[in-house]
């Protein structure tokens, strides 16, 4: 492998490690602030990639279908807060994990009964459909855009939460709800705000995602199991620690799935090299989240209260 390749796929894990960001901010708020464990902060990623594409195809503008994607996920996550969420919050997190875990099944269901089991795909915006020239190699401009936009979200994110008097609030009810409550936040509304958030977050990366993969029903579970690395291993309610996180398990992750096949030729034929070597590069974020949990089980970047 050459030094460019390998600067192309090392811009490569940036920009997935971007994207689980997008993922991770909005359900590290949810789970380290609320202490809620929302699995079904996939399917909402499912969602805004399925509005995504289908105003997409309607309006043909890249720009209506991303607003009016993150404005339908948003409000089913707000619907869903206040007909389910609202009442397993003070339930255990065995009760949380089982009842999302149940909408998660329902939310797959739903899909397909409304877009069909067939996968969908939607294009690169045209503005954004060139390549340019990079260490010598062509990378496309769409995949510059992701990284563009995780990073606006990130410092949107850092203004939000140590800049703004809701941030202020949040870092107070993450601290001590109920003593956030006497003083006269409104916690109850305050979890609806960061439901929302996190929905509207979580649409924004299926936006981002559906031109560069496979838009089908359960498309939110794999990705949700890495969000859930990214939160552990960076720190549970540290959104500081989410980015981080991410951008650790998306180049570990991309450099892994590259460079282990190589290096495995070295070892064994190419044809064993090539079906090995993925997956054992498909280990190595869990491994590396095991050491982070054996050596600060806090996290890398965790979260710290007044």
């Amino acid at each position: 492998m050459t030094l460019s390749v390998f600067l192309v796929q090392l811009l490569n894990g940036v920009q997935f490690g971007v994207l689980l960001f997008l993922l991770s901010a909005g359900l590290t708020l949810v789970l380290g602030i609320m202490g809620f464990v929302n699995l079904m902060h996939g399917s909402l990623f499912m969602l805004g990639a399925y509005f995504s594409v289908t105003l997409y195809g309607l309006s043909g503008s890249f720009m209506l279908a991303g607003a009016g994607a993150v404005l339908a996920t948003a409000s089913a996550g707000l619907l869903l807060e206040r007909l389910v969420l609202r009442k397993l919050y003070a339930r255990s997190h065995l009760d949380q994990v089982l009842a999302t875990f149940g909408l998660i099944l329902i939310s797959n269901e739903v899909v397909r009964a409304v877009w069909g089991p067939a996968a969908r795909s939607m294009d690169v915006p045209a503005a954004l459909s060139h390549t340019v020239s990079l260490f010598g190699l062509p990378y496309p401009t769409y995949r510059f855009a992701v990284i563009g936009v995780g990073l606006a979200i990130a410092i949107g994110m850092y203004v939000l939460i140590h800049r703004t008097r809701l941030g202020i609030w949040i870092r107070a009810a993450a601290s001590n709800a109920p003593m956030s409550g006497a003083m006269g936040i409104n916690v109850q509304l305050l979890n609806m705000a960061m439901i929302g958030l996190g929905a509207a977050l979580a649409a924004l990366a299926g936006l981002m995602a559906a031109p560069l993969s496979s838009v089908q029903a359960g498309m939110g579970e794999p990705i949700l199991i890495m969000t859930l690395v990214v939160i552990v291993t960076g720190g549970i309610g540290s959104v500081r620690g989410a980015f981080y996180g991410a951008l650790i398990v998306g180049v570990i992750e991309t450099l892994g799935r590259t460079l282990l096949p190589l290096l495995l030729r070295e070892l064994v034929e190419r044809s064993t090299a090539q079906a090995i070597g993925p997956a054992i590069a498909s280990m190595l974020i869990y491994l590396v989240m095991a050491a982070v949990l054996v050596y600060r089980p806090q996290g890398l970047f965790a979260v710290k209260h007044a």
